[in-house]
C-alpha cells in the first residue's frame, strides 16, 4: 500500500462484479457483527463439546476492529453460560523505547535526504520480533496448560496472535481483513495506534510506520494463512458494525468463481492540488470534491474488489484475492518473476480544467529501491494520452542543449528560498494528443501538463516512490509546502534522456499492427527494452478476439461508450465494461471477444500485458 493519505471517503457503488451463485454455500455467509459474533461463539462451543476447551485465536489486518467483535464475541460466551479468559497480544508488546531502536534502520530521520519524514525501508522481521520474549514464553505456556487442563474458552487476541509461535497452540482461528481506503480511513479517525506504541503518533509519522512496519506484518502473515490454509474463518471487517463471518473454504470458492470472469476493482478516489475535473463529471463523483487528482483504478495494494451474488455484495481487499489465488488470476510465468505481487499497476492522472502541472519529478530503479527501501522492483511508469483540453503538454526528458546540472542547482536553490524556477528552459515537452503513447523508465525526468487526462501505467514497486524535483513553490490542498527530493532526484536522474532519443524511443516505441480482423487490428503502441510490459491498442467497430494463453491481460475502454468482453467457451461468463473502466482478465480465462455494445461507434481497449517470451 503506498502513500495513500487522504482517500476521499466515496464508496463507487458502479464498481461491482456480478457472478453466479449457483452451488456456492451462501446461506452459510453470516452477516451483521452480532450475528457474527453468535456464529462463531457456536463454533467455539463445539469444540469445547469434543474437547472440554477451546483456545481462540483471532487476529487480523492492521486497524481492523479485532477488540470490538471480541468484545460482542464474550458477550456471547457469556449469554451462553461458557466460562472464558482473554488475553490481548499487546500486553507483550515490547516497550515503545524499544520498539523504536528496533526499527532505526527502517524509519531513518534524515531531513536533509527526506525533509518530511516520508521514505523508508520495509521491516523483514514478523510479529514476534514486537513481542517481549520472556512474556511470550509466558503466553505459551498458559496456552499450553489450558490446553491440558482447563476447562471453556480461551481468546488469545490482537495483532500477532496467530503468529507462528502462537498459532499451532490454537484450535480455532479467525482473521478479520479490511480494504485499504477502509483502512486509512480508520486510522485517520484516530481507530489505531502503532504496534509497538502505546499513544498515538501525529498521522503522517503513523501512516509512514504502517507502511513500512504494520502493513508489511500484517500483509506477510495474511498471505501465510491464506496460503497454508490456516484459518477456520475469514470476516470481512470493513465496517465494525456490519461485519460478515464465512468459513475460508467458502471464500475460496467465491474467489475461484470471480476468476472465471474478467473483474473490474473497486477505484479509489483522491483531491490533488493540480487536479481536474474530467473524472468527477463522467462517474458522477460528490460535488463536494474539490477536485479529482488521482483516480486508483487498479493499483493493487490500493483497491478492494466487490463480488454481487443474488442478493449478497460482498467487498474483499484486491490484494486478498492476489494472495489466495494469484497463480490463477496472474499466471504462472509472472507468478515465477514477480511472486504474489501483482506486478502493473493502473491508475488515471487528471489535470483537466486544473489550476496547473502534476510536479517534475523522476522515479528510481530497482537497485536503488532495493537497497533505500527493501522493495521488490523498479518504478517505470507510461502514460497514455486519453483526453486533452487546450495547450495540453506532457513533460519528459531534457531539451538536447540543456544544463542539467544548472537545473539541479536551480531546484535546490528554489527548494531552499521558495523562488520560481524556469523550468521549461531545461525540461522538455511534447505536445499532448489523445493516443498517444509515452514510456517513462526509471529516472526519466517527467511531469503531465495541466488540461488533460492521462492513463498511468506503472511497474510493480510496491510502494510510490516519486521524488519531486519541482512544484511550482506551490502548496498543497491543505496550505502546506508539497514535500520536495532532490537528494533522492539526484541520485536517481537520468542525464541522458534528451528531447531528440525521447522522441525517437519514448513517444509511441515500437508502434506496428500486430493482428487483424475483418473491421478490427491490434497495435503495439509502447515497447521498449527498459519496460517489462506490451502497452498495445485493440481498435474495432463490431467485435475483436484475443486469448490470455496463460498470462493476465487489462483492458481499459479509451475510446467508446460500452464494450461486452465475454467468453468464447462460455458466453455466460462477460463483464459489461463502460468508458475508462480497466478490467483484469485471469490468466486461464482463454479465448474471449470484446463486443461493442453500440452501433456506430469505434472502440479503442488500451491492453497491457507483460511483454511475451522472457520477461525482463
Amino acid at each position: 500500500m503506498s502513500f495513500m493519505f487522504n482517500p476521499y471517503p466515496y464508496d463507487d457503488p458502479h464498481a461491482s462484479n456480478i457472478i453466479d451463485p449457483e452451488g456456492l454455500e451462501l446461506d452459510k455467509i453470516t452477516e451483521g457483527s452480532e450475528a457474527a459474533a453468535l456464529s462463531a461463539a457456536e463454533e467455539i462451543l463445539h469444540k469445547v463439546g469434543e474437547t472440554g476447551r477451546c483456545v481462540a485465536a483471532v487476529d487480523g489486518y492492521t486497524a481492523a476492529p479485532i477488540d470490538v467483535f471480541v468484545n460482542l464475541l464474550e458477550q456471547q460466551l457469556h449469554v451462553k453460560n461458557m466460562e472464558n479468559t482473554s488475553f490481548a497480544m499487546e500486553e507483550l508488546w515490547i516497550d515503545s523505547e524499544d520498539a523504536i531502536k528496533l526499527l532505526e534502520k527502517n524509519l531513518p530521520e534524515d531531513r536533509v535526504k527526506d525533509p518530511v519524514l516520508l521514505y523508508g525501508k520495509l521491516f523483514d522481521g514478523g510479529y514476534e520480533d514486537f513481542f517481549n520474549q520472556e512474556k511470550l514464553a509466558w503466553m505459551v505456556k498458559k496456552i499450553e496448560d489450558f490446553g491440558q487442563t482447563g476447562k471453556g474458552v480461551m481468546i488469545i487476541w490482537g495483532y500477532g496472535a496467530l503468529c507462528d509461535t502462537i498459532r499451532p497452540l490454537c484450535d480455532w482461528k479467525l482473521y478479520l481483513d479490511a480494504t485499504p481506503m477502509k483502512t486509512m480511513l480508520r486510522l485517520k479517525r484516530g481507530k489505531y495506534h502503532n504496534i509497538g506504541c502505546t499513544g498515538a503518533l501525529g498521522f503522517k509519522m503513523m501512516a509512514r510506520r504502517c507502511y513500512y512496519v504494520d502493513f508489511e506484518l500484517a500483509a506477510e502473515l495474511r498471505f501465510k494463512l491464506l496460503r497454508g490454509r490456516h484459518l477456520d474463518g475469514y470476516m470481512i471487517a470493513n465496517d465494525s458494525e456490519t461485519m460478515t463471518l464465512l468459513s475460508l473454504k467458502l471464500m475460496e470458492n467465491i474467489f475461484d468463481r470471480g476468476l472465471e470472469y474478467p473483474l473490474r476493482c473497486k477505484p479509489v478516489y483522491l483531491e490533488g492540488v493540480w487536479g481536474g475535473y474530467y473524472i468527477q463529471h463522467l462517474r458522477g463523483l460528490p460535488a463536494e470534491m474539490r477536485n479529482c487528482a488521482w483516480v486508483f483504478d487498479m493499483i493493487p495494494m490500493e483497491v478492494s474488489i466487490v463480488f454481487e451474488l443474488g442478493k449478497k455484495r460482498l467487498e474483499f481487499p484486491f490484494y486478498t484475492l492476489v494472495q489466495s489465488k494469484g497463480d490463477r488470476l496472474m499466471g504462472r510465468r509472472s507468478v515465477d518473476r514477480f511472486g504474489y505481487y501483482f506486478p502493473v499497476r493502473f491508475n488515471y492522472d487528471d489535470t483537466y480544467h486544473s489550476n496547473g502541472n502534476m510536479s517534475i519529478q523522476c522515479h528510481p530503479g530497482e537497485k536503488y529501491v532495493t537497497e533505500n527501501n527493501n522493495e521488490l522492483g523498479r518504478q517505470d511508469e507510461s502514460y497514455y494520452i486519453v483526453e486533452t483540453g487546450q495547450g495540453a503538454r506532457t513533460y519528459l526528458g531534457f531539451h538536447n542543449d540543456a544544463d542539467v546540472e544548472e537545473f539541479i542547482c536551480q531546484v535546490r536553490r528554489s527548494e531552499k528560498d521558495g523562488q520560481p524556477v524556469d523550468y521549461q528552459k531545461y525540461v522538455y515537452s511534447v505536445e499532448s494528443k489523445p493516443g498517444t503513447q509515452l514510456m517513462i523508465p526509471a529516472g526519466t525526468i517527467h511531469a503531465s501538463g495541466r488540461n488533460q487526462l492521462i492513463l498511468e501505467i506503472g511497474s510493480l514497486t510496491v510502494g510510490s516512490y516519486t521524488y519531486k524535483m519541482y512544484d511550482y513553490v506551490r502548496r498543497d490542498l491543505d496550505g502546506n509546502p508539497r514535500p520536495i527530493h532532490t537528494y533522492h532526484g539526484d541520485k536517481v536522474l537520468r542525464r541522458d534522456m534528451r528531447a531528440d532519443w525521447v522522441d525517437e524511443h519514448l513517444v509511441n516505441g515500437g508502434k506496428r499492427i500486430l493482428r487483424k480482423g475483418e473491421d478490427w487490428e491490434e497495435t503495439v503502441v509502447g515497447e521498449s527494452d527498459l519496460l517489462y510490459f506490451s502497452l498495445r491498442n485493440v481498435r474495432f467497430v463490431t467485435r475483436a478476439e484475443d486469448d490470455t494463453q496463460g498470462d493476465f491481460h487489462v483492458l481499459s475502454l479509451v475510446d467508446g461508450e460500452q464494450v461486452m468482453i465475454q467468453s468464447k467457451t462460455d458466453p455466460k461468463k462477460f463483464f459489461l465494461q463502460n468508458y475508462l473502466d480497466i478490467v483484469v482478465i485471469p490468466s486461464d480465462f482463454g479465448p474471449y471477444e470484446m463486443i461493442n455494445m453500440k452501433r456506430g461507434t469505434t472502440c479503442i481497449e488500451h491492453k497491457t500485458m507483460l511483454k511475451p517470451g522472457e520477461v525482463c
